[in-house]
């Protein structure tokens, strides 16, 4: 083995070793919850799994559909919370800033299982 072999050799361990730390970090779960706060108070929990409407306060809405949650009504005046696309993924949100509304979705420990053996 010469000199450039084992650079080479040394060079791909390495890559195979970053692809595989990147890909176990990057992992994110299929959340199977979405939890819903109100000025830092939790307002509910509501499966993914039920297509819903959900009237948060009189200034806010969302829906769940398809098992994602996303933001289709809201009074704040610049409408971000309205554009962000829909989420599922464990520790995926939506805030709508001046309402006081997080919508975070979570994955208890058997969706996360469920989720990695797809």
């Amino acid at each position: 083995m010469k000199r450039n072999d084992l650079i080479l050799l040394v060079l791909l361990l390495a890559a195979g070793f970053g692809w595989l730390f990147a890909a176990h970090t990057l992992v994110s779960y299929k959340g199977d919850e979405a939890v819903i706060t109100v000025d830092g108070k939790e307002y509910g929990r509501y499966p993914l799994s039920e297509d819903r409407v959900i009237e948060i306060g009189q200034s806010n809405e969302a829906e769940i559909a398809n098992g994602t949650i996303r933001m289709t009504k809201s009074d704040c005046p610049n409408g971000l919370c309205l554009k962000q696309s829909p989420i599922s993924r464990s520790g995926e949100s939506i805030v709508c800033v001046p309402n006081k509304v997080i919508i975070t979705v979570s994955a208890s420990e058997n969706a996360a299982v469920d989720t990695m053996a797809e």
